[in-house]
């Protein structure tokens, strides 16, 4: 049975969250692009405003002064058109830049960076009327309208205080110097956009931690899908039977690194081989600290011969040993007595290369209790 929207109420999991930022979904504060906007164009407009001015200034000068020269050659009016539209053209991708940067800012400061297309793909859902009807009406559409209603009421309330205050100041300016008049006009108008600014500052900071708490209210789960996503999540047992079958694999061709430390390395002789390394001071029982099959036993092979380490030939315990141990861990106990007689045959060869003893006899061909030999159980079962 499907839960309803007033069962969700629980926090969403990390998958769910980590799957709504891929399909773009994350918390967005308008008002904080707004100040951004507006702030930024507004700075923009006060450090471009003077230099494109006195650009413009000077090529309206060139644009306006004219001479026999130019008289005559006609075509040097479009160099000068050409020349004050790069003027104004500059100015305004310089302008666009910084606004468009600071948009971008804002964006990834409430919600992050989010690298997927899906936002804009097109979705015809969307134009349902009947889905958008029903969107009219949810917390977050009603907050935001409320949240906008508000905002209007205290800028028209500020832009009524300060026109009121201002006004006699301004119409005064009429009997002023021009250039005075202009100068007093541009303060008078920064500071009207200073309130502005504080406004949207004070709304971008009451909207940043509401939207959030307004994204993460839309992404509640229900008893029901917090179970699913948990079966999700464990997947099917022939899937996590692949999964530590290849974690196996990359461990063992990670052990690889470890032959050099290995006291033996036993094989069966080509299709498996097992690195076995015992330290009576610090270990309880030898170890395997390498295993591999095929062109990984090949490999571990020559990193022996190369490290001198002696490869020994003993088929029913290298398959026992690959089958039944785990990469650094102790053997299986019933592997003990074998893995010994080894062991000694390894430490007389030692012995005498260094000149301390005679060479052993043969290698030794230890006993390996038939159900650990994974051929044996093979040969029983085709004859069972």
């Amino acid at each position: 049975m499907e839960s309803g929207s007033q069962d969700r109420n629980l926090p969403a999991t990390e998958r769910k969250l980590r799957k709504a930022r891929e399909d773009g979904q994350v918390s967005r504060s308008e008002d904080l692009k707004h100040l951004a906007v507006l702030g930024s164009g507004t700075a923009g407009l006060l450090v471009l405003a003077p230099v494109l001015f006195d650009r413009l200034q000077q090529s309206m000068g060139q644009q306006l002064s004219f001479d026999a020269a130019s008289v005559r050659q006609t075509a040097s009016m479009l160099t000068r058109l050409a020349d004050a539209s790069s003027i104004g053209l500059a100015g305004c991708a310089a302008f666009a830049t910084i606004v468009t940067l600071a948009a971008v800012a804002a964006s990834v400061a409430s919600g992050g960076w989010v690298n997927s297309l899906k936002p804009v793909m097109p979705d015809f859902s969307r134009v349902n009327p009947l889905a958008g009807f029903g969107n009219l009406f949810t917390k977050k559409k009603l907050l935001s309208v409320a949240k906008m209603t508000l905002m209007t009421v205290i800028l028209f309330a500020i832009a009524a205080v300060f026109l009121n205050s201002g006004l006699q100041t301004v119409a005064s300016l009429l009997l002023q110097p021009s250039t005075s008049a202009i100068k007093h006009l541009t303060e008078w108008l920064i500071s009207g956009m200073g309130l502005l600014l504080l406004v949207l500052l004070v709304a971008a900071m009451l909207d940043v931690p509401l939207q959030m708490f307004l994204h993460k209210g839309e992404l509640k789960m229900s008893h029901q899908e917090v179970k699913q996503e948990g079966k999700e999540s464990d997947g099917n047992p022939q899937m996590k039977g692949k999964m530590r079958q290849r974690q196996r694999e990359l461990a063992q061709k990670s052990s690889v690194n470890a032959v050099p430390k290995a006291d033996f390395v036993v094989m069966n002789p080509t299709h498996f081989a097992v690195a076995i390394r015992y330290d009576e001071k610090t270990m309880r029982a030898p170890q395997v600290i390498s295993k591999g099959a095929d062109l990984l036993a090949m490999k571990i092979r020559d990193i022996a011969k190369h490290h001198a380490i002696p490869v020994l030939q003993s088929p029913m315990l290298a398959r026992a040993l690959y089958a039944n141990s785990e990469l650094d861990q102790d053997i299986p106990s019933s592997l003990y007595t074998a893995v010994a007689q080894v062991l000694a045959y390894v430490y007389k060869l030692r012995a005498a290369m260094r000149g301390d003893g005679p060479m052993p006899g043969e290698v030794p061909h230890p006993f390996v209790p038939p159900e650990l030999d994974p051929l044996s159980k093979t040969v029983k079962a085709a004859t069972a």
